[in-house]
């Protein structure tokens, strides 16, 4: 083989490469890609599924007493006669933010027959709360408690968690961990129909 034809050879030999290396790294780009869209699929999945399961319970509500966004005093005994969830948040909450939409859609469609969420910022500021209240467009009850009174009065540590107590002032269920709306539709809406 003359050297002419060992450089031609030579040539075609890295231009192939650089053509298998193209190929190869377009693969792999379709590969990554594939697998970056097919868990965002999945996790919007398992958004919308994903719920805690509640724990039945029974046992009278605690009251608790705070200030409302407008400086008002509220208790939850103030809601004796509905069924009330109480949902312990916070802003900085990634699983409190998750289910703050399907918090409000299933208050629309209950609130006519007496239901109402009563949402307790634990540990945060009015500001916080407001600002965070206004971004969701949340329209039930949201109470902030910078000091914690709620979370000590039902004795708990984890967000979200929530309590569900029935219209004659019993705590019935509770989670602690995000909740769906077919958990709320399984759990909640028999006690509305007491």
């Amino acid at each position: 083989m003359s050297a002419r034809q060992r450089a031609l050879h030579h040539k075609r030999r890295q231009h192939n490469s650089a053509l298998l290396l193209v190929i190869g790294a377009g693969f792999i780009l379709l590969g990554l890609a594939a697998f970056l869209s097919l868990p965002r699929a999945q996790q919007e999945a398992a958004r919308q599924e994903y719920s805690a399961i509640p724990v039945e319970v029974n046992f009278p509500a605690p009251d608790v007493e705070l200030t409302d966004l407008n400086g008002q005093k509220v208790a939850l005994s103030d809601f004796r006669g509905q069924v009330v969830l109480y949902n312990a948040w916070a802003t900085w909450c990634p699983p409190c933010k998750q289910e703050m939409p399907t918090l409000q859609a299933y208050y629309e469609a209950h609130q006519p027959a007496g239901f109402v969420i009563v949402a307790i910022a634990d540990g945060q500021a009015l500001d916080e709360v407001r600002a965070f209240v206004q971004e969701y467009r949340l329209t039930f009850p949201v109470w902030p408690d910078p000091d914690y009174r709620a979370s000590k009065t039902f004795r708990f540590n984890s967000l979200p968690t929530s309590f569900v107590i029935d219209r004659e002032g019993n705590v019935r269920l509770t989670w602690t961990g995000a909740i769906s709306r077919a958990m709320l539709e399984r759990y909640v809406t028999p006690l509305l129909e007491q």
